[in-house]
C-alpha cells in the first residue's frame, strides 16, 4: 500500500479537494490557495515516488486529468462567488483552461506516437546493432518522463495568476499567468514535433529484424537460454546468467517480455528480447543446437517447435516442491537436475519423464559458497551462527516460518550461549509483508540482537581494533563511491537507445565484479568479529553470509538446500510440530540437520558440532546428503554442465545430419553414413542405451 509518507500524501490530496470546494463557496482566496498548494504538492510527491496509490485513484474515476480539471472548475466557481463573473479575468480563465485542454490531445498523441515508434520489435543487449541500422537519439528524458503530469502542471502559472488577480483586483496579473500557461503548453507540443519526422524517426520493424538476423548469422549462437515470465520471476533467469557466461559454446539469452529485459542483471552474454511470437519464429537460430528452459510457461512452444535443436528443462531451483516434477517436463528432450535426488523425484512422481532423459549436472550457481574446510576455524576463532528464516507465506500454516513460534527462543539461546557465539540475522525480504504478527516478531528479534550487540560492545572482554575498522570503513566508502560512479555511467536511454548502445564494457563489468568482492571483504572487516548483526537489503548477499558463518538455523526453503553445499552444520525448525521422523520423511533437505522444536532446546547439539568439528555426529550424513542433492564435487558443476551441453549438441547434430541425408537420397528409411554415434545421457559416464532422441 505504500510507505507512511505516501499514505499521508494521498490522504492530504484527497482531503484537499473538499477543502477547495469549501474555500470556493465561502469564498476565500487565501484558503483556496492553501488547499490548492497542498493538492499540487501531494500530487507531485506521489508521482515522483511512483506510488502505487496514485495509480489506484484512476480506478475510482479520480485520475490525473480529472483532478486537475476539478481544481480548475473550482477556481472558476471561486471567481463567480467573488462576483467576478462579469470581469474579463473570468472569461480569460475559462478560455485559458479550454485552450489548455485543447493542447492535451496533440501532446498526448505526440508522446504516444514517439513511444510507439521507438518501441523495437526486437530489443537487445550486447548485440552490435549500431553498425547495421541507424537508430536516432531519443528525446530528452525531461520531455518524455511523466509527460502527462508535467503538461498538466503547466496550469500552475494560470492558477497563481488568477488567484492573485482575484486578491489584488488586477486583471493584468491574471492574464500574465494565463499567457504563460498557454505559451508553455504550446511550446511543449511544438518541441515534440521534430521527433516524429525526418531522421529522428527510428527504423521500421523489418529493418531492425534484418539487422538482428544479420548479427545472428555473424555471431552463430550455439546454446540458448530461453525465458518468459512476469517481473517478479526475473530472478529465475538472473540465476543462470553467470553459468551462461562460463559456457564453452557461444551463448545467447532469448527473452519474451520487455519487463524481464529491463530488470535483467548485468551480463556479458548477448541478449535478444522478442515479444512477438511471429518475430521469434522467423529469427535465424539455425546454428543453435541446445535450448535451455528455466521455467515451464506457455510461450515455450514458440521455440520448442524448432526440431534442429535439442530442448532441456533446467528449472530455477532444485527442491521437493511439486513444481520440480511438473508433467509438462515431458515435452523436453532432457531434464537436467542437480543430483540423484532430482532423478528420484521424477521416478516417485511418475509423471512420464523417462529416467534415461534425466541428466545430473550439479548446481553451477553454488560455486561461490565456501566449504567448511575452506573456511575452517582458526585458533581462538569465535563461531558465527546465521539465523536466516523464511517469510510467513500466503497462508497461516505454522510450518511456513520459525519466526512466529520459535524465532525469539532461537535468538535468545544464541545470544546467551556459553562459550559465546556471534549471531547474524538475515530475514527473508518479504518478512512481515502479509502478517502483522510476523512483522512484530521480526521487530522483537531485531531489538533483541541490537540490545545484545550494545551490551557486548560495552563489555571490556570484547576488544576492538579501531584502526583496522577505520581503514575498512574508509575502503568501504571508496568502493561505494566508485560503484555509484559505474552505475551512474550506465546507459539509461529508452528501449531503442539501449538496444543501440547496450554493448557492455567488459572491463567495467569485470571491475564491478571485483569491487563487489572487495566491498564484501571490507564490510566484514568494518566491525568486530564478535558483533551481532541484523543484515537486511541486497548486500551483503546470502551466500556472503554463508561464507562467514560456521553454522545456520533456518526453515524449509531453498536457503537450506543451498547451505548444504557448504558442508557446515545446520538446524531446521519443525514449527508445525510434525515430529523428527515425519519432518525428515517429508523434507529431504533436513535429513542431515539438527531438528529444532519451537523451544529451540536442540541448539546445544548444533553449537557443540560447531565448537568440536571432530565430534560432529552428522558430518558424514551431511556429506552423503550433499552428494545426493547436488551431485559430486568432482568434476565441478560447471564442467558437468558444459559436458551435458556438448553431449546434447552432438545428438542434435546427429539428428540434423540424418535429416539432410534423407532429404538428399529421397527416402525416409535411409540411415546417414556419417552420423555420429549416440552419446550417453549421463555426464558421469553411465550408458544411455536409448540411442539418439
Amino acid at each position: 500500500m505504500g510507505s507512511a509518507a505516501e499514505l499521508a500524501a494521498a490522504a492530504l490530496m484527497v482531503l484537499g479537494f473538499p477543502c477547495l470546494m469549501l474555500a470556493a463557496l465561502v469564498p476565500s482566496v487565501p484558503a483556496f490557495a492553501a488547499a490548492a498548494a497542498v493538492t499540487y504538492l501531494a500530487d507531485h510527491y506521489l508521482h515522483r515516488r511512483g506510488s502505487y496509490l496514485v495509480n489506484r485513484l484512476s480506478k475510482v474515476r479520480a485520475g490525473l486529468s480529472i483532478r486537475f480539471l476539478i481544481r480548475q472548475l473550482l477556481l472558476i466557481l471561486l471567481l463567480a462567488r467573488l462576483s467576478l463573473a462579469d470581469n474579463l479575468i473570468y472569461y480569460g480563465a475559462i478560455a485559458c483552461f479550454i485552450a489548455f485542454y485543447g493542447l492535451q490531445a496533440p501532446h498526448g498523441a505526440l508522446t504516444t506516437l514517439i513511444r510507439n515508434r521507438r518501441r523495437m520489435p526486437v530489443a537487445t543487449r550486447n548485440v552490435d546493432l549500431a553498425s547495421r541500422v541507424r537508430i536516432p537519439d531519443a528525446p530528452p528524458r525531461a520531455l518524455m518522463n511523466r509527460a502527462a503530469e508535467k503538461m498538466l502542471h503547466l496550469d500552475l502559472a494560470a492558477v497563481v495568476g488568477i488567484l492573485l488577480a482575484a486578491a489584488l483586483d488586477s486583471a493584468a496579473v491574471g492574464f500574465a499567468g494565463v499567457g504563460i500557461t498557454v505559451a508553455l503548453g504550446l511550446g511543449y507540443v511544438l518541441v515534440l514535433v521534430p521527433y516524429v519526422r525526418g531522421r529522428r524517426i527510428p527504423p521500421k520493424a523489418d529493418q531492425v529484424l534484418a539487422a538482428v538476423d544479420d548479427w545472428l548469422r555473424e555471431y552463430r549462437p550455439q546454446t540458448v537460454l530461453y525465458f518468459s515470465g512476469s517481473k517478479d520471476s526475473v530472478y529465475q533467469v538472473n540465476m543462470w546468467l553467470e553459468t551462461m557466461e562460463q559456457l564453452d559454446t557461444r551463448p545467447l539469452v532469448v527473452l519474451r517480455e520487455r519487463v524481464i529485459l529491463n530488470n535483467l542483471a548485468p551480463t556479458t552474454v548477448p541478449v535478444v528480447c522478442v515479444p512477438g511470437g511471429v518475430h521469434l519464429m522467423n529469427l535465424d537460430l539455425s546454428t543453435v543446437r541446445v535450448a535451455l528452459y528455466a521455467a515451464n510457461v506457455g510461450k515455450n512452444i514458440h521455440l520448442l517447435r524448432v526440431p534442429t535443436m535439442k530442448h532441456v528443462f533446467i528449472g530455477h531451483g532444485d527442491s521437493d516442491k511439486l513444481a520440480s516434477v511438473n508433467p509438462f517436463s515431458k515435452v523436453y528432450d532432457e531434464v537436467w537436475t542437480a543430483g540423484r535426488a532430482g532423478r528420484d523425484r521424477y521416478a516417485i512422481a511418475d509423471v512420464g519423464v523417462r529416467d534415461d532423459d534425466i541428466v545430473e549436472v550439479g548446481r553451477p550457481q553454488l560455486a561461490p559458497i565456501g566449504t567448511r574446510q575452506a573456511t575452517g576455524s582458526a585458533e581462538g576463532h569465535r563461531p558465527t551462527v546465521l539465523y536466516a528464516p523464511t517469510w510467513e507465506g500466503w497462508d497461516d500454516n505454522p510450518g511456513n516460518t520459525s519466526l512466529l513460534l520459535a524465532g525469539e527462543n532461537i535468538v535468545k539461546r544464541l545470544i546467551t550461549a556459553d562459550p559465546a557465539v556471534r549471531v547474524l540475522y538475515k530475514p527473508h525480504p518479504f518478512t512481515g509483508t502479509r502478517s502483522a504478527q510476523a512483522k512484530a516478531a521480526h521487530e522483537r528479534i531485531t531489538a533483541l540482537i541490537e540490545e545484545a550487540a550494545a551490551e557486548r560492545a560495552a563489555d571490556p572482554r570484547f576488544t576492538v581494533d579501531t584502526a583496522a575498522q577505520d581503514r575498512a570503513r574508509g575502503e568501504l566508502a571508496r568502493i561505494e563511491a566508485r560503484l555509484a560512479e559505474l552505475t551512474g555511467s550506465a546507459h539509461k536511454g529508452d528501449e531503442a537507445e539501449a538496444s543501440r548502445d547496450g554493448v557492455i564494457d567488459v572491463a567495467l563489468h569485470e571491475e564491478t565484479a571485483r569491487l563487489r568482492a572487495e566491498w564484501n571483504t571490507a564490510y566484514w572487516s568494518s566491525f568486530p568479529d564478535w558483533e551481532h548483526r541484523v543484515i537486511t537489503g541486497a548486500e551483503p548477499r546470502l551466500y556472503d553470509c554463508f561464507n562467514v558463518s560456521d553454522a545456520m538455523v533456518s526453515d524449509i526453503s531453498s536457503v537450506v538446500s543451498d547451505f548444504i553445499a557448504s558442508g557446515k552444520p545446520y538446524a531446521v525448525t519443525d514449527s508445525a510440530g510434525l515430529g523428527v521422523e515425519e519432518f525428515k520423511r517429508q523434507n529431504t533437505a533436513v535429513r542431515a540437520a539438527v531438528i529444532l522444536s519451537n523451544d529451540a532446546a536442540g541448539l546445544a547439539e548444533l553449537l557443540e558440532a560447531v565448537r568440536s568439528p571432530e565430534a560432529d555426529p552428522l558430518a558424514g550424513e551431511r556429506g552423503e546428503l550433499k552428494r545426493y542433492l547436488l551431485g559430486p564435487d568432482e568434476p565441478t558443476s560447471i564442467d558437468q554442465f558444459n559436458a551435458a551441453v556438448a553431449q546434447l549438441a552432438r545428438k542434435a547434430e546427429t539428428r540434423n545430419l540424418g535429416q539432410e541425408s534423407r532429404v538428399t537420397v529421397g527416402g525416409p528409411d535411409v540411415e546417414p553414413a556419417d552420423a555420429l554415434p549416440a552419446q550417453p545421457a549421463s555426464v558421469t559416464g553411465e550408458p544411455d542405451g536409448t540411442g539418439v532422441n
